[in-house]
This record gives structure tokens, sequence and C-alpha cells, in this order.
């Protein structure tokens, strides 16, 4: 069985291998301590949930410490706090969170450098709420192995207490932190994007890597040219599609999900190739691409084995990553499922 210490530096290992698959031409910007460091940070948070959903939007936020324990240590930040994301904020008990720090407050603390930061919280209050975000995470560790251009992520143990009129209740929560969208630019000395662009204005490989990958965890809820669940990266003169929020995905295939239908028209859990036709060349040098990290890829898979609550919520997330691999892996299959089915 392997330990949590060995199971993280196998995820650094496998990031930092799939980094250096891309080529010398890749520009390598050191992480800040956040980041670089992918044990679990654990926190404690408090404040009102009813208030962070009813009370909070792009402008305002509310008030609180985030207490955290860094390699033995802890520390306090004060944070600003909003609720995002307007599907969970209908539908979700816990929603993702926008954090705000000043950086004064950050300086001398593990959030030094990082003034804007996503928060990812379990949905539902329900049994298998710490198992999805999981999944959800494991699909961004997966994006970390086939694209450099992707937000970087860290786990969080979350002990939230939920202030309400009735009293105080606790929470065990997992989450995971995202970088925040000027961090991403910086790291690539570039800039992000704020404007509709068309998606065949795209730098063509890494814009089918992206739908193969959004085949892969069957994410139809995705639009890089309205920057749906995604930003734009403009480096090098390239523009380059960069996704987040993979919770409404066949991958994760959440309670909350079943049955939505998404703007594109589709169920969230149904796996369907949504990208545009490309020369063939492009098809079989991106195919070939996921091919050869499937190794490290199901070697990243099984090493989150160990922390799901719900073995079959693994098996059967791991169930879906075998079942694109055989159409991956079949001629037939793939030319049927992926190539004819571009738009």
């Amino acid at each position: 069985m392997i330990c949590l210490k060995q199971k993280y530096l196998l995820i650094i290992s496998l990031i930092m291998i799939s980094t250096f698959k891309w080529g010398s031409g890749q520009r390598i910007i050191r992480s800040d301590s956040l980041f670089s460091n992918q044990t679990p940070l654990k926190i404690q948070l408090n404040y009102s949930n009813k208030q962070l959903n009813l009370k909070t939007n792009d402008s305002t936020f509310i008030e609180t410490q985030i207490v955290y324990f860094d390699k033995d240590k802890k520390g306090e930040v004060k944070v600003s706090l909003r609720a995002r994301g307007n599907f969970r904020r209908r539908n979700c008990f816990f929603t993702p969170i926008k954090m705000k720090i000043k950086k004064s407050a950050s300086a001398e603390t593990i959030f030094s450098g990082n003034t804007s930061l996503k928060m990812v919280l379990p949905c539902k209050n329900e049994k298998d709420n710490n198992d999805n975000i999981i999944k959800e995470l494991i699909a961004y560790k997966i994006y970390e192995i086939v694209s450099p251009y992707h937000f970087k992520t860290r786990r969080i143990q979350i002990e939230f207490i939920n202030k309400t009129q009735k009293g105080n209740k606790k929470f065990d929560l997992k989450g995971f932190l995202i970088e925040d969208d000027d961090k991403l630019a910086k790291r690539f000395e570039g800039e992000i994007l704020n404007r509709k662009i068309p998606s065949l204005a795209m730098e063509v490989f890494n814009s089918v890597n992206l739908s193969f990958f959004n085949y892969m965890i069957g994410n139809t809820d995705f639009s890089s040219s309205h920057q749906h669940n995604g930003k734009l990266l403009f480096y090098k003169n390239k523009i380059i599609p960069i996704p987040y929020d993979f919770d409404l995905t066949g991958w994760v295939n959440p309670s909350y999900g079943k049955g939505v239908i998404n703007r594109l028209g589709y169920k969230t859990e149904k796996r369907k190739y949504i990208g545009f036709k490309r020369d063939q060349e492009i098809f079989d040098n991106v195919r070939n691409h996921f091919k050869s990290s499937k190794n490290q890829i199901f070697t990243l898979v099984n090493s989150f084995k160990t922390d799901f609550d719900h073995l079959y919520e693994f098996d059967n997330m791991f169930d879906y990553l075998e079942d694109f691999y055989k159409i991956l892996e079949s001629d037939k299959l793939f030319n049927r499922l992926v190539v004819s089915q571009a738009r």
C-alpha cells in the first residue's frame, strides 16, 4: 500500500516528467510554496454558509479568518470570501468560493503571493461528497500530465464550522485550491484574454488536446470561444485554451448532475466529442500523445485509490478511464466516435 508521503512525491514526479516531455522550448518557472507542496493542507474556516450564498456577489464579500497548519506550524490569515458558480449556488449546500487575501495579510505566510484563489468544496451534504471532490481533483492532475498549460491545484482538508441561528455545526470536508488566472498568466509571462475568440483561431495542438481531454472525462459543459469553464492564455503569439470546473462530467458523475442538460444541449453524464474538424495529422498526433501518457495517467489515478471513502466510486471512475482508452486504441472506434463526430 502506498503511503501518503510516497503518493504525493509520486504526483510531483509524474508532473515533472510530463513537463519535460513537452520539450526545451517551454520556459520553466518555479512555483510558490503553496502549490509546490502537494501534501494536503489542513485548514479551519468558520462562516455562515447561508450568508455566503445569499449575501455575496462579484463585489460583495464576507470577512473571516482562515487557520492553516503547514509543516506542523499553525498560521492565521484574514480573508474575504464570496460564492462562485451559478449552477452550484442554486443546487448545492456547499458552494465553491472565491477567496481574496490582502498582500499585507499574506506576507510571511504560505499564501504569500496569492491574493486571489478559488476554493472547491463538495456540493451536497451526502455520503459521496468527498469522493466527488477527489475525482474532480484527479481530473486537474491528469491535465497537468497532458498539458503544460494548466491551473495549479493544492488539496486541502477542511474543518468547516457553519454558523447558523440554531448554533454552529462542524463539517470535515475535502477540497482543493486553484491558482488565480493572473498567477497562471504570470507563470508564462502571458496574458488572459477576456473576449470571444473563435475556436479555430486557437493554437491547433493545444485546442485538440483539450478536446481529447474533455472527451476522456466526459466534459461537454465547456466552450473555449465563450470562455465557459475555461480561460484563454495569450502566450508567444498563440491563443491557448485552459479548462477548469470538472464536476458536471461523466468522470465525476455527481448526483446533482443526473439528467441536467448543459448549454450545448448535452446530458452532463454522457461522453461525446465536441471538438472541431482538423487535419487528420493533428488528430493522430494528439491521439499518440494520450497513448504515450497512458502509463503515467493510470499510475496517477491508482495512487488516489485509498483516498476514496467508497471503493465503488473509484472503480466507476477507473472503468470510465479504461473505456476511453479502449476507444483511443481501436482505429474503428476512434474514427467513429471521435474523428467523425468533430464539428
